[in-house]
């Protein structure tokens, strides 16, 4: 299994490398206060498997800590195989149904693989249009927006 990746860029990079490797990225302070990360480096669009994405590196103490991809979910399936060749076989692959305050359902795919206090999870909305790929390490998800 590859190691969580973003073409190259591994989770612990420095802000330095991951403007090598995608130029086009502008980085900055984070906007608000979080124990998760202090910069942020925002990319146009990019590719990544052969899927055109936007992607955003969120650093701490010029570490990266996460990347979040975003990607159109028409692509679902050609991005979801280019992952599963590069990160391996998923610890899980399912889709839920969930009930919404208006009452009405919302589907969604989920994919998840973890090794070594990292994970990397897709979430596709299988009726909407945006889906996007976390790819973090510790508690970074929970701690983010604290």
């Amino acid at each position: 299994m590859a190691a969580f990746d973003a073409n190259g860029v591994s989770l612990g990079a420095s802000e330095r490398k991951v403007k090598e490797v995608f130029p086009s990225v502008h980085c900055r302070a984070l906007e608000w206060q979080s124990r998760a990360a202090d910069r942020r480096c925002d990319g146009s669009r990019l590719d990544l498997g052969g899927v055109s994405v936007r992607i955003t590196f969120y650093l701490r103490k010029d570490a990266l800590e996460a990347f979040d991809v975003r990607f159109n979910t028409r692509e679902l399936e050609r991005f979801a195989a280019f992952l599963k060749a590069r990160y391996g076989a998923p610890r899980s692959d399912d889709e839920q149904t969930l009930r919404r305050a208006d009452g009405s359902d919302r589907r969604l795919r989920r994919i998840a693989w973890e090794a070594k206090g990292e994970r990397a999870v897709l979430s596709a909305p299988l009726e909407g249009r945006r889906s996007s790929l976390l790819v973090s390490r510790g508690d970074f998800e929970e701690e983010i927006y604290r």
